[in-house]
């Protein structure tokens, strides 16, 4: 490859996995909004999984559509691999959603964007004890150390010692990432026989349809449907399906260590666009703190070995 080719690459790399992270952050205002227009109060959690529901299983019918178009195969699985699909939508989608979502309605979307970051440091000490050669360096646990402080300080209260957490807001949003730090590492097993992008759109699927069936069965309703709410719906349904089909085609055709860092961006768009949409606070200092040792940390347990 010429060096021109090789820029023109790098430069593809960085624009896309740029927009895959801008696509994510924005689902944070998107939800609240979400709610504000669906008239869904915060301890309404069955129209929330009837919410959450429906855009997961229509992310996963727009990825499954995709899928097909580009000639993959999407029902020709073992009884084994269909009980393992089942079992990552079930993790993935809707138990991490479920806490997602309920927590998302109790604290703010900046403090969420933060928070959920936790997902990646828990995925990185989780593999120190199951995979023998993914284990801590000491770059990746000065990261989670970073990482984790940043999370502590954004929620401590106006006094010292006192903190600003509650179980479901704060405290759901990182059950959610440790739940997703779960089904990252089974969902990377599995897609060693399953293609990625399959995985994805039938795990998405599965888990959306349960998420419908609880909410559906807790009497949840989806009220106050105008074109604005709908067009919202359908946003955050096509932010999940590009996301996951780009990320999944970058991390196929280029290494990992050139992609997985730009992770950092995620609390750093969904903080921003929450503060912008939403009108919350990210330039108090704890805040601003918080977001930069949170990003710092990523950036270290995600960055290439370097060798000395």
């Amino acid at each position: 490859m010429n060096p021109r080719s090789a820029f023109q690459n790098r430069a593809a790399v960085l624009v896309t996995a740029v927009f895959c992270c801008l696509l994510w952050g924005s689902a944070y205002p998107a939800i609240k909004i979400g709610y504000g227009w669906l008239e869904m109060a915060a301890d309404d959690t069955a129209s929330q999984m009837l919410f959450a529901g429906i855009r997961f299983f229509g992310s996963g019918v727009i990825l499954l559509t995709l899928a097909a178009i580009l000639g993959k195969p999407l029902w020709h699985f073992s009884a084994r691999q269909w009980g393992q699909l089942a079992l990552l939508g079930l993790l993935q989608t809707t138990l991490q959603y479920v806490f997602f979502y309920i927590g998302l309605a109790h604290t703010t979307g900046v403090k969420a964007a933060i928070m959920v970051s936790t997902g990646t440091f828990f995925s990185v000490l989780l593999s120190h004890f199951i995979y023998r050669n993914d284990k801590l360096s000491t770059g990746r646990s000065l990261g989670c150390l970073i990482g984790f402080t940043g999370v502590v300080l954004i929620n401590l209260g106006e006094r010292a010692l006192d903190l600003d957490f509650t179980l479901l807001g704060e405290g759901f949003i990182t059950i959610a990432a440790l739940v997703l730090a779960v089904a990252l590492i089974y969902g990377k097993r599995l897609s060693q026989t399953v293609d990625p992008m399959v995985m994805t759109a039938q795990q998405l699927t599965m888990g959306g349809l349960v998420l419908i069936l609880i909410g559906v069965g807790g009497q949840g309703a989806v009220t106050g449907v105008t074109v604005a709410s709908g067009a919202l719906l359908l946003y955050l349904m096509m932010l999940s399906a590009a996301a996951f089909a780009l990320w999944s085609f970058l991390l196929k055709h280029n290494p990992v260590g050139q992609v997985v860092p730009f992770q950092f961006l995620i609390p750093i768009f969904g903080a921003g666009l929450s503060a912008l949409f939403l009108g919350e606070t990210i330039l108090e200092w704890k805040n601003l703190a918080a977001l930069v040792l949170v990003c710092g940390g990523i950036w270290l347990v995600t960055r290439p070995a370097t060798r000395f």
